[in-house]
């Protein structure tokens, strides 16, 4: 028999479910994410938090001792709700910010191993989602100058007596998702993005992909302005040397490296080599390393698509009468003017049993039958 805690009030109760079931979605990433510091490029724990300012454009990010920074291996999760919501959102169906889906389905996409101690890493990185803290001044109104928010607003598990996983469920922030259905904000990414190892290998393919698109000259960075966009801690003479060895080792899915020097400079030229990435629309045609392991990669399918009514009987149900774009008042803060200038300044698993899954009783998809 399933357990789980009783339910109390939450955004889920004012969201419409949107229900992934099985198929193939292409990877897509934000742009927002992919050009600026949001995310630890270690797999140390980080709490020294990011503060970074660029163009009038200021990026915070904070995060709790108790389980650090989200990572850019943590980042996959985004990816996959991205690829998810775009994917059912060309196929015309309606989204939402709450996505109910199994465990299994999300590590198989994004190449993760489905053992239970990845399962346990996957707590572990909604954790952090969970409780990183974000503020910025992107995509910012006339009047509203900084938004705060977390990766994930809140999520849940349902399980068995015995610990296993049944499904999950959890609600992303309206930041994030305007930021998804809007295409001229997303990028579609190559699959091999997953298999890359390293924290700044991963975070430099998003910059390549970002800025340097399908330019035949590529894209020009002076090392030292590439360290401060990265947000890491490592100090520039060795970021230095950390980029060098990935020049040397090649291992961007889709693009190649080269060192060039200017006088006492030191620039690195991303070029485009052969892409295997379709953009999203037209809108996007203009178009990482620490020493830590990803979690894995796959061409396995990702696609979302929704049912438009509740079949998970595993959760208890409450009827919604429409989208929910907005969220939680107090996540958002005004300030006064804008910063006009910009600066930077500035994650480990957590646990639980979980056991192996099939697939999940998500109900039929769209237009299907029982």
């Amino acid at each position: 028999m399933p357990s789980r805690r009783p339910i109390t009030a939450s955004e889920r109760s004012k969201l419409e479910p949107f229900i992934i079931a099985t198929g193939d979605a292409s990877p897509r990433d934000q742009r927002d994410l992919m050009e600026r510091p949001f995310f630890s490029l270690a797999k140390a724990r980080r709490t020294a938090p990011i503060l970074y300012e660029a163009a009038g454009v200021r990026v915070e990010v904070y995060a709790v001792p108790e389980h650090g920074m989200a990572t850019i291996w943590d980042a996959d999760v985004l990816i996959w709700a991205a690829s998810q919501l775009v994917e059912a959102e060309d196929l015309g169906f309606k989204t939402s910010r709450f996505l109910r889906f199994t465990p299994y389905q999300l590590l198989t996409a994004i190449g993760r191993q489905t053992g239970a101690r990845d399962y346990k890493l996957l707590k572990g990185a909604l954790a952090r989602l969970q409780s990183t803290v974000i503020r910025t001044s992107i995509r910012g109104g006339e009047h509203w100058r900084r938004h705060q928010f977390s990766w994930i607003n809140e999520w849940e598990e349902c399980t068995t007596r015995d610990g296993r996983v049944e499904g999950m469920e959890f609600v992303l922030p309206d930041w994030f998702y305007r930021g998804v259905i809007d295409r001229s904000l997303v990028l579609a990414i190559d699959p091999a993005y997953f298999r890359l190892t390293g924290g700044i290998e991963r975070w430099l393919y998003r910059v390549a992909r970002k800025h340097a698109g399908r330019q035949p000259k590529g894209w020009l960075f002076e090392i030292a302005h590439l360290h401060e966009k990265s947000g890491s801690l490592v100090r520039v003479s060795d970021f230095a040397l950390q980029i060098r060895r990935i020049v040397a080792r090649q291992p961007l899915p889709s693009y190649r490296l080269r060192i060039e020097r200017d006088g006492r400079r030191e620039l690195l030229r991303i070029l485009p080599a052969h892409l295997s990435t379709v953009p999203v629309d037209a809108a996007v045609e203009a178009l990482g390393t620490s020493h830590a392991k990803a979690i894995g990669t796959s061409h396995a399918a990702l696609s979302g698509l929704r049912t438009h009514e509740p079949h998970l009987t595993l959760w208890p149900e409450t009827a919604i009468p429409s989208l929910n774009l907005e969220s939680n008042s107090e996540s958002n803060s005004c300030s006064g003017a804008a910063r006009a200038a910009d600066k930077r300044a500035v994650a480990s698993p957590a646990a639980d049993h979980f056991g192996p899954q099939p697939s999940l009783p998500f109900g039929r998809k769209p237009g299907g039958k029982e």
